[in-house]
């Protein structure tokens, strides 16, 4: 497996603070890699540091087995970006800034090697800004400059693009416009590392999660896998017939955990594919036609599991 990514036992400290601390990190070629997380857990200074904008204290980086300390140029022509602060000049206009990044670039495409100019109409077309081309950055919503800050990121099509919390700001309709886009770039080949609060958005993009805690590594896999380990199951809840036939006891269902009735109202909870084996067990007690509701745990539930309720307030 041909890796994009490859961080191993990263250290990065300001001052007394630890933001990472001996972090590990694997994102294979074509993947859209997920990064989770609350607010000082370190996922921005580990996308910075991967990116060449700081310096590990310790560890090993590597960009397509490059390092992007010792050969910024090189990963430069083969990376975009759009971080967390990113910020251009209020006078400066949308077409410019699509014609100036590309220009600023090289022209290089994700082989790094030169090719050819940049299709500017193409890059504001294609996210949503021709209309606003003529237009100054400081004049543009929070939502226009969050997509422009992303056409940047990807205005020569990189091999590997880091977008950190790429659709704050936006309203729904625009945020599931930019999920197709993404997708469609990382069609085109190129890999992406998402850095989200959002977990809608990675469970719908994300082919694999990490999940970081105070600088580490605390958990990841795919979105179901996290939710199968940590979302804490599933739940049934269905209402007794009058004058039918008793409950069965559910209790001995492979996977049910927990069964309560509470006058006639029956919450079974499970893991694991207990809800076949429930089935059965009510059609068999003469149960099979109560209307059953299934809650199905989602990656929030298993975000919430890892990280508990509470959200730091750390910049990092």
């Amino acid at each position: 497996m041909a890796l994009a990514v490859s961080i191993q036992d990263m250290c990065k400290s300001y001052g007394t603070l630890r933001a990472v601390d001996g972090l590990d990190l694997s994102v294979a070629e074509g993947e859209i890699f997920g990064i989770l997380g609350p607010n000082g857990s370190g996922k921005t200074t580990t996308v910075e540091c991967a990116y060449g904008l700081r310096k590990a204290d310790a560890g090993r980086v590597r960009i397509f087995d490059l390092d992007p300390y010792a050969d910024p140029d090189h990963v430069g022509r083969l990376v975009g970006a759009q971080l967390q602060d990113s910020a251009l000049p209020d006078r400066l206009r949308v077409a410019e800034a699509v014609h100036l990044f590309g220009a600023l670039a090289g022209h290089h495409g994700r082989s790094g090697h030169a090719r050819g100019p940049v299709d500017e109409e193409g890059v504001l077309d294609r996210w949503g800004l021709s209309a606003k081309r003529r237009a100054s950055y400081g004049s543009l919503s929070g939502g226009q400059r969050q997509r422009l800050h992303i056409a940047l990121a990807l205005v020569t099509r990189p091999r590997l693009v880091f977008l950190d919390e790429m659709t704050t700001g936006l309203d729904p309709n625009a945020r599931r416009e930019v999920w197709d886009l993404v997708e469609q770039v990382r069609r085109e080949g190129t890999t992406v590392v998402l850095v989200t609060h959002f977990m809608d958005e990675a469970q719908r993009l994300c082919d694999r999660l990490a999940v970081f805690i105070a600088g580490r590594v605390v958990a990841q896999g795919t979105p179901g896998e996290l939710i199968a380990a940590h979302g804490g199951g599933s739940s049934v809840h269905f209402v007794l017939p009058d004058h039918g036939p008793p409950l069965p006891r559910l209790e001995k269902v492979p996977g049910v955990l927990d069964v309560r009735c509470d006058e006639g109202r029956v919450d079974v909870h499970g893991s694991g594919p207990f809800l076949v084996g429930l089935g059965h067990a009510l059609t068999t007690g003469g149960l099979g036609e109560v209307q059953m509701t299934v809650d199905q745990p989602s990656l929030e539930d298993a975000y919430v599991h890892l990280v508990g309720p509470g959200d730091g307030d750390d910049p990092r």
